[in-house]
């Protein structure tokens, strides 16, 4: 490599010469091994807790990501704007091509992210910014499973007995409270919000991202294993609240798995048995499950396709399809359903235990 070829490999080579990373974790997600360095304890700590599932003893990674607490570095790059994504007006991020890799800058707090191979880095006010490292290296495994040939699904993942269940929905329709009131009749969480697709030799598999669910005070107040969520402040605030502004509140909680309802309850794997998407409002109408033929409706698919971003880098020279057709024609070899009407988690609950069922069953 020379000139401008190495220019993401020398930068990320000074900024870890002037702020050595010293500490040291492994994750294991599915087939990946992604070892992490840092240059602070307490940013170790935080990646420790919430990776707490995925730590492995393993002696050497498949890619390699530093994470530098610092002041956000001076660069002499030109920045281009990424522009807001459809229905936003707020322009968060910003970003440099290089040769051999990218540079994305977050507008908000600073942060600075270098990538391009298996190599990695992210730097700047880190530990107050932890959620922004945690999505990075989730999005290294998704750029990792996406070179693999998997499709990005914008979606929730459950799984009982080896088989999954991809739950999504349009914006705002309560996926991961779904998820969550799954997880409290036995099922187990496989993602948030992200899923992996892709077929082998038995069907559709679909792997999930280590990224905690995100809940609103609605979600926590209506499950009771999710009592410890929520400070007691705000809980005596919350409660007091009507049903409509509940619905409607931007508070955010993340849900520590274990903590709510024991070791173990978090994997990233699955086959899949089939896809549920919610299409219900508020309101009074019954609630109304069917299986749908996807092929016929082309209009559940944008609840479910989502784009990689800028994150992710084709770089190798794969031929990546993440065109609707794509998606079209994976999810036409599993089940579909839709649920529309009115919105009632029970009996969505009880209808997602009997496609689990029917696969396990199978």
């Amino acid at each position: 490599m020379s000139g401008k070829s190495t220019e993401r490999h020398e930068m990320v080579q000074r900024l870890r010469a002037e702020f050595p990373p010293d500490q040291r974790l492994v994750l294991a997600f599915d087939d990946c091994r992604i070892g992490v360095r840092t240059n602070s304890l307490a940013l170790t700590n935080t990646l420790r807790e919430y990776f707490s599932d995925f730590l492995s003893d393993a002696p050497v990674w498949d890619m390699l990501i530093t994470a530098h607490e610092a002041e956000p570095p001076e660069l002499p790059h030109l920045f281009t704007t990424k522009e807001p994504d459809p229905g936003k007006n707020k322009v968060k991020e910003e970003y440099v091509e290089l040769a051999d890799g990218r540079v994305v800058r977050k507008r908000l707090t600073g942060m600075v992210f270098v990538f391009g191979g298996d190599d990695s880095l992210a730097i700047g006010p880190c530990l107050a910014n932890a959620n922004q490292v945690i999505n990075f290296i989730n999005n290294r495994f998704i750029s990792w499973k996406l070179r693999q040939g998997c499709l990005l699904g914008h979606a929730a993942g459950v799984g009982l007995h080896g088989c999954g269940l991809a739950l999504a929905g349009f914006s705002g329709m309560g996926k991961s409270t779904l998820a969550l009131h799954l997880m409290s009749r036995g099922v187990d969480f496989i993602s948030n919000d992200r899923l992996l697709l892709r077929e082998d030799t038995a069907g559709l598999f679909m792997n999930g991202v280590a990224k905690l669910p995100r809940i609103n005070p609605g979600t926590a107040l209506n499950n009771p294993d999710l009592a410890g969520v929520i400070p007691p402040q705000d809980r005596e605030r919350f409660s007091d609240l009507a049903p409509e502004e509940l619905w409607n509140l931007e508070h955010k909680y993340d849900v520590f798995l274990d903590h709510c309802f024991g070791p173990g309850r978090f994997t990233l794997a699955a086959s899949m048995a089939g896809l549920v998407v919610l299409n219900w409002q508020r309101g009074s109408a019954p609630t109304v499950v069917r299986e749908v033929d996807i092929r016929l409706r082309r209009d559940l698919l944008p609840a479910f396709m989502k784009s990689a971003g800028l994150f992710f880098l084709q770089e190798y020279g794969e031929e990546i399809d993440h065109s609707e057709d794509a998606y079209l024609e994976l999810l036409a070899k599993t089940r579909v359903y839709e649920i529309s009407g009115g919105i009632d988690f029970d009996r969505a609950c009880h209808a997602c235990l009997g496609i689990l069922a029917e696969c396990r069953d199978h």
